[in-house]
């Protein structure tokens, strides 16, 4: 997408950073080395223990992996991800779904103060107590369960082996937690028949009523956030940018940016068949299935039509005849690739809802 200097600073400014020169951000964090060296060294270790990866990957290390991006708020992309990882893995639908998310989104509690709707960064988690401070945090509260990891520890010997840093405050305790809510909610609907994710970290609203602005593309949605064409209230509508769409499902950070540069970020909501960024902020509904490319819903939605996203009862719906739209013959959008990977690709690729995978086991 349209990604400029301007929408750089825009993005850094949601995130709470100062918006410096692009060269003043460190390329990489000094320690990145050493955990290369140490992840070379992991792989090595379970090459020689025979240790494949569909030992490790089943439903149960899926769940608890779930879990943990959910008690650190962590991007809606990982839905997206674990349900590939879980097809490649032949981990069937009735093992593991998207459904899984909002359930384990319930019950576990936002214990991680990160950004971008927290005050820390990944270092700093890092420098508390990391990855099995958190384990030991939701161990404790028996929200996950013991499991084979790629080390050949168990999951819990690994988060008995924390290291709390005295008086850190970015990994708290699930008995006093930043959110009692996780920050995923998997919606269905007359918008999404085969589901979509609701992004909940960094806000706390449950609910939003509007009328449609509905573009076709990301580059034409970012035009109208610039030129004042988006106003409060309005459910923003990005389409053809899902898998097949885009193809690639691009991330709509740019417009999202945008969106909270422009002051609107409390004030609008946006759903996409696309994806977003792990640095949006704000009421943003993504991955929504079936895609516009496929004739999904999504694609037949008019400017001006009333949108209501309803996190609790876990519904998308739209005030409009969609079906007698839906009757009428569909036109898809012309290929942006013809020939070539992105073209095979977009032939080939499963809904959002699985993982946007290219091939599945299960058909």
């Amino acid at each position: 997408g349209q990604f400029t200097a301007n929408t750089m600073a825009l993005a850094l400014t949601a995130l709470g950073l100062s918006p410096m020169g692009l060269n003043d951000i460190p390329a990489v964090h000094p320690d990145k080395p050493e955990a290369a060296r140490k992840a070379g060294e992991a792989v090595v270790a379970a090459l020689k223990a025979d240790r494949k990866p569909r030992d490790i990957i089943t439903p149960t290390s899926l769940k608890n992996a779930a879990v943990a991006v959910t008690a650190t708020a962590g991007s809606t992309n990982a839905v997206l991800h674990l349900l590939a990882i879980a097809r490649e893995a032949g981990v069937s639908r009735d093992q593991f779904d998207i459904d899984v998310f909002d359930a384990v989104s319930r019950k576990t509690p936002v214990i991680a103060d990160l950004k971008p709707g927290g005050r820390y960064m990944a270092p700093d988690m890092a420098a508390a107590g990391g990855a099995r401070l958190l384990l030991q945090r939701l161990k404790a509260a028996d929200m996950l369960d013991d499991a084979p990891t790629v080390t050949g520890k168990t999951l819990f010997e690994e988060a008995d082996l924390a290291s709390e840093t005295v008086g850190q405050d970015v990994i708290l305790s699930p008995d006093k937690p930043l959110k009692k809510r996780g920050g995923f909610g998997v919606l269905y609907g007359d918008l999404a028949p085969e589901g979509c994710v609701a992004k909940l970290a960094g806000h706390d609203r449950l609910f939003f009523e509007g009328p449609a602005k509905v573009f076709d593309c990301e580059e034409d949605c970012f035009a109208a956030v610039n030129s004042g064409g988006i106003e409060k209230g309005d459910v923003v509508v990005i389409r053809n940018e899902g898998p097949a769409g885009g193809p690639g499902m691009r991330e709509m950070l740019a417009v999202t940016a945008a969106i909270q540069g422009a002051g609107l970020g409390d004030d609008v909501a946006l759903m996409t068949d696309g994806r977003f960024s792990g640095a949006t902020y704000g009421f943003m509904v993504g991955h929504v299935a079936p895609e516009a490319a496929h004739g999904g819903p999504i694609a037949f939605v008019q400017t001006g039509d009333v949108i209501t996203i309803d996190i609790e009862n876990r519904r998308i719906d739209v005030k409009a005849d969609l079906k007698a739209r839906m009757a009428q013959s569909f036109t898809p959008p012309e290929p942006k690739y013809r020939t070539g990977a992105f073209a095979k690709y977009a032939r080939l690729v499963h809904s959002a809802s699985d993982g946007a995978v290219t091939s599945f086991p299960f058909d």
